[in-house]
């Protein structure tokens, strides 16, 4: 294989990547016997019918797209791996020579590493962080846990009321015809929540077990599903229980229920302490990125589009992975949220810049200090993964981390410590 590397503007590169034409050769047979199955002809079996036959009726090219498919991506990672210019987007390929006999020869179209000029990094003037918890803070946060101990007390004395969790089935008409997704049983509904649409809830206040009614409502016009969009609709509803969630009283039994205090004024005080360890944090996170967001608008770079739209891909991609967790796929999102892949990119656009020109930034400042990652700092980084997932220090080092992967995180520990160096360096106003 052999590579030839060709500046264009924009901060953009041509690599020219050609690979022998035995290579090519050998991937047009592999192409052969990968799809020979799937190809019949009369006269012959499935599978046994000759390379020159097939090439004969369909055409000489016939194997050439899957054979370049063969190719391509092997070759690139040579080429990437070879090219002494650091590659940062993912490339447009474009195949110039397939011809089997002669060399197979592509394209590929990639944005460079920006240069940049750093401007004052040192010194960097910021907001003095201001860390303060009040009374009102602590006293939200031990009602969310007295929120989480509730105890839920079944009720069958009176009519349903604000803030019950009330049992219901339900099954919705529009035009006297069901809808899908409108029936439900068993469903536990709390009332005031406002998690069904219009004034479902509030037409439910008043009535008692065993009742069944009809619930008049109209779908919102910004609706997810187009066919409801600003529908009035009927709901048959029967209300199968009513439940009550009974809060515990602020004491001393209550701390030691949710924490591993006796009185409430020691768990209270334990509560003020996580607030502020907490805010210390926060604004410790805030500050840095004040200081790198001060240090990117002194320094000078071009971004490559190429290279902002890679980094907008990856973190949709990064979401829809996350979406995936959860159970939902990212055209289910676009279909719920009203939105698509080309709004999802456009969303994300600013948050990529952001993203690279920290990035740039950071290394620009790891290059200027000389800043290096200590055989020490690299196994501290390890160990904490190790602890994090349960597993050994040596089986993460030796089995997780190839010279490759180290290499990429040692930079990643090397950016960090120059936000930290120049948020030490900052001065506060």
């Amino acid at each position: 294989m052999s590579l030839k590397v060709e500046k264009l503007d924009g901060g953009m590169a041509k690599l020219t990547i050609e690979v022998s034409a035995e290579e090519f050769k050998k991937a047009i047979e592999a192409a052969y016997n990968k799809n020979k199955k799937k190809i019949s002809i009369p006269g012959f079996r499935a599978g046994k019918v000759p390379r020159n036959m097939i090439e004969k009726m369909y055409g000489k090219g016939f194997f050439y797209e899957e054979a370049a498919n063969i190719i391509i991506p092997d070759a690139y990672e040579k080429a990437f791996n070879e090219c002494e210019e650091e590659i940062v987007s993912t490339p447009t390929i474009d195949v110039t020579q397939a011809e089997e006999g002669k060399e197979f020869i592509f394209t590929a179209e990639v944005a460079l590493k920006p240069e940049v000029t750093l401007g004052k990094y040192l010194g960097v003037e910021v907001e003095k962080p201001v860390v303060e918890v009040s009374e009102e803070e602590i006293n939200e946060q031990i009602e969310k846990e007295r929120k989480n101990a509730v105890r839920i007390i079944t009720v069958d004395d009176r009519p349903v009321q604000n803030d019950d969790v009330v049992n219901i089935d339900f099954e919705g008409f529009v035009d006297d015809v069901a809808f899908e997704g409108g029936k439900g049983e068993n469903f536990d509904l709390t009332i005031g929540s406002h998690s069904f649409i219009d004034t479902f809830e509030e037409q439910l206040i008043g009535k008692s077990i065993g009742d069944e009614l009809d619930v008049n409502v109209t779908f919102p016009e910004n609706y997810h599903a187009e066919e409801l969009k600003g529908k009035p609709a009927l709901f048959k509803v029967k209300i199968n229980g009513i439940k009550v969630n009974e809060l515990p009283e602020l004491d001393d039994d209550f701390a030691s229920e949710v924490s591993d205090y006796d009185t409430f004024e020691e768990y209270k005080k334990s509560v003020e302490d996580h607030l502020k360890e907490q805010k210390t944090d926060e604004a410790k996170t805030k500050k840095e990125d004040a200081v790198i967001a001060a240090i990117i608008e002194d320094a000078k770079m071009d971004i490559p589009e190429a290279m902002l739209k890679t980094e907008q891909r990856s973190i949709v991609n990064d979401f829809s992975q996350r979406l995936q967790m959860q159970g939902m796929n990212i055209d289910q999102y676009y279909m719920y949220t009203g939105t698509n892949e080309e709004q999802m990119m456009e969303q994300v656009k600013e948050q990529a810049d952001r993203r690279i020109k920290t990035r740039l930034v950071c290394e620009a400042i790891v290059d200027a200090e000389k800043i290096e990652v200590t055989e020490e700092e690299l196994d501290a980084e390890i160990k904490k993964i190790a602890d994090q997932y349960g597993l050994e220090f040596d089986k993460v080092k030796n089995e997780f981390m190839d010279e490759e992967r180290i290499k990429e995180f040692k930079k990643d520990i090397a950016i960090q410590k120059a936000i930290t160096f120049v948020t030490e360096k900052a001065v506060e106003k």
